[in-house]
């Protein structure tokens, strides 16, 4: 091994750290000209805002949203014992179910909770929404917005005017309300809220906040295994590591350069020096040097990438997990977050809130808004134990900065966001349910105690907020939806296929293509993308619309009917429980016309397979075992999956559901009316 001689003889690791392949950082002047251009394409932060007033005679509130927190287990576990502090919350207030949105998706049900409207009035019906003109999904909560604007010079573009990112939540958060009155609040990783508000005092943006490419999170994996070099994967992309002389010198993949007008690709450089006989790895990224054994995660490492060499570049961070040396070589390496000490999109209020928890609650975290890589763990990039610690990685970060704002709370409203819980039940339901076709008896007898540890472990900080809170203060816990077991998956587009509402162009295609690239729309009637999702092809609304406004809800009643009769060939039982239409289901106006026509409500248990949710009709069974890791779920009809609601004293105004939560909180204040109509 010629990059590590002399050969390490007693302590390997030590004489490794030793041995310097360090990059040093060069100082970049920032060109003044391409800081400005960078402000319009978001690649600097928003400008900050003042904080709110707030005497000390104001009540003040603390709710703790805990996602996926399930109404059914908790009452189960407070029953035997081993929620001691959710108990005594039940006792001094309450403990009640809430009811969750239609559908229980976590953009949605957060949604409801931030504006005290559904759907119809905040205009968030999925994780994904369509482009009727162009049938394209795009993320629902959130998109770029075009540059509309600006010069060229050399190969490179420059934005004068538009750029940056729309929060496309409609309707009034309920924090600005607050605010108005002069109110300080405190919105810590609030769901469905990226870009950031800008209207409380300080905030943090959660699910839905990006990662640096602008996805959910897009992890990359380095090996020479060639089995493993898949394309296509789901959230992540593998590469093939070309060693020469046990060192391999990679990239890791950026985002497009929006200041080149070809677009190109921006990279950071790493490279990875392999002991000949140990199972030990130096990396070196990002001006660093790190070792690590086979197994082992690194520390965050920041790293830069080069809009204009040496004049501008934009930062992200990384944690890189060393799976194998030998024989085959595997690295794993996060989705590039953003850094929370100079992000370059806007996920705090101020701007140096994100810097601020960083400092205060224990160094740098996890910004991408579901930080647990449950696609690398679906696909085999990562095993159970693997992703166990990078979530046990989120939730330590995210208690201690929870810690953090609790001990500096003593004025306004605070939330805080905890969705560690939501993330592991996706992945780990199976492990606590021997009836579940994912169950291996012998894989998950070690996890089999996992979600109700963390239950447990929520349980730990209920009790440290009542003993650190303000004595005055009211304390508010709360869940979006609760969770079930995922046993069996629903291919509801191959349903309609079989029921004559799609058409396909080749029969002899069908399940070979996505986003429905084989269906000959001129003879389709209805589709699904998302999960809960179906749309009718209506004549001028869909580019190639049929059914004519007057015959669509016709089209909806016989979808409707014949849903709801359905039963599953297993086992006889119903797989929908309900169709709603959306005109009857939303009672909220001013953004009806972006949703679906029928949004599924799914028998416990069952769920929209995800090859229908991104527009496929595979071949074969229309119900099928669910034997992926992705074994607990909440989509299904909001009456399976109820949310969980404590107080330690009786709320002023009752709260029964998610929608009405927001009003109940405001009249702790005083405060009669939300939403507020305008």
């Amino acid at each position: 091994m010629t990059a590590l001689a002399p050969q390490i003889r007693t302590d390997r690791k030590t004489e490794m750290k030793e041995t310097s392949y360090l990059v040093n950082r060069t100082s970049r002047p920032r060109g003044r000209a391409v800081a400005l251009a960078m402000v319009a394409l978001l690649l600097l932060l928003v400008p900050a805002i003042g904080c709110g007033g707030g005497g000390s005679d104001e009540p003040r509130v603390i709710v703790l949203g805990i996602d996926g927190m399930d109404y059914g287990l908790t009452q189960r576990m407070i029953s035997e014992g081993r929620l001691p502090n959710f108990a005594r919350l039940s006792d001094m207030g309450g403990f009640t179910p809430l009811e969750t949105s239609v559908p229980p998706q976590s953009p949605v049900a957060w949604s409801n909770f931030i504006t005290g409207m559904d759907s119809g009035g905040h205009g968030i019906y999925d994780f994904m929404h369509r482009e009727p003109d162009t049938m394209i999904p795009y993320l629902s909560t959130s998109r770029p917005m075009d540059v509309t604007r600006s010069f060229e010079i050399g190969g490179y573009q420059f934005a004068l005017a538009g750029g940056g990112m729309e929060l496309l939540r409609r309707g009034q958060a309920f924090w600005e309300v607050l605010e108005d009155r002069g109110i300080r609040t405190e919105i810590v990783r609030m769901p469905a809220n990226f870009p950031p508000s800008g209207t409380a005092t300080r905030e943090l943006s959660g699910m839905g906040a990006p990662d640096l490419l602008g996805t959910y999170g897009t992890f990359s994996f380095y090996t020479n295994a060639l089995e493993m070099l898949r394309d296509n994967l789901a959230g992540g992309a593998a590469f093939y590591a070309d060693f020469q002389d046990d060192a391999f010198h990679g990239q890791l993949i950026g985002p497009p350069n929006p200041l080149r007008v070809d677009q190109e690709e921006l990279t950071s450089d790493f490279t990875v020096y392999l002991d000949p006989e140990l199972p030990i790895a130096k990396i070196v990224a990002g001006g660093e040097e790190i070792i690590l054994e086979e197994g082992e995660w690194s520390d965050w490492v920041q790293v830069e990438f080069d809009l204009i060499p040496y004049v501008q570049s934009v930062g992200g961070i990384v944690r890189f997990l060393l799976k194998q040396t030998h024989p085959d070589f595997m690295l794993y390496v996060t989705p590039i977050n953003l850094d929370p000490m100079n992000p370059a999109m806007p996920i705090s209020t101020p701007n140096s809130y994100a810097a601020e928890l960083a400092e205060g609650g224990g160094g740098l975290y996890y910004t991408q808004g579901m930080a647990e890589d449950a696609q690398a763990l679906k696909q085999g990039y990562m095993d159970t134990a693997e992703y166990l610690q990078q979530a046990r990685f989120t939730a330590d970060d995210v208690w201690a900065q929870y810690e953090y704002v609790l001990d500096n709370f003593n004025e306004g409203l605070l939330f805080y966001y905890v969705g560690n819980l939501d993330q592991t039940s996706h992945m780990m339901w199976r492990a606590m349910d021997p009836n579940h076709p994912a169950h291996d008896p012998v894989r998950d007898a070690p996890f089999r105690d996992t979600i109700e540890n963390l239950y447990m472990e929520a349980d730990e900080w209920v009790g440290i907020t009542l003993d650190r809170m303000p004595e005055d203060a009211l304390l508010v816990v709360m869940s979006d939806h609760g969770f079930t077991s995922l046993l069996r998956s629903f291919n509801i587009n191959t349903w309609l296929l079989e029921n004559g509402f799609i058409t396909l162009i080749d029969p002899s295609r069908q399940g070979q293509s996505e986003l429905f690239m084989n269906v000959d729309w001129g003879k389709t009637r209805a589709y699904a993308i998302g999960i809960n999702s179906v749309y009718i092809n209506v004549r001028g609304r869909e580019r190639t619309g049929i059914v004519p406004e007057g015959e669509r809800e016709a089209v909806m009643d016989e979808i409707a009917e014949k849903l709801e009769a359905y039963r599953d060939p297993e086992n006889d039982q119903p797989v929908v429980l309900h169709a709603y239409k959306r005109e009857e289901v939303y009672q909220d106006r001013g953004h009806l016309d972006i949703g679906p026509d029928l949004v599924i409500g799914y028998a416990k248990g069952y769920r929209c397979s995800d090859e229908s949710a991104l527009g496929r009709m595979p071949k074969g069974e229309v119900v099928f075992d669910n034997t992926s890791l992705w074994s607990g779920d909440h989509l299904m009809d909001p009456s399976v999956v109820p949310g969980v609601l404590f107080t330690n004293r009786p709320l002023k105004k009752p709260a029964p559901s998610l929608k009405t939560l927001a009003a109940a909180i405001l009249a702790e204040y005083g405060i009669d009316e939300f939403p507020v109509r305008r």
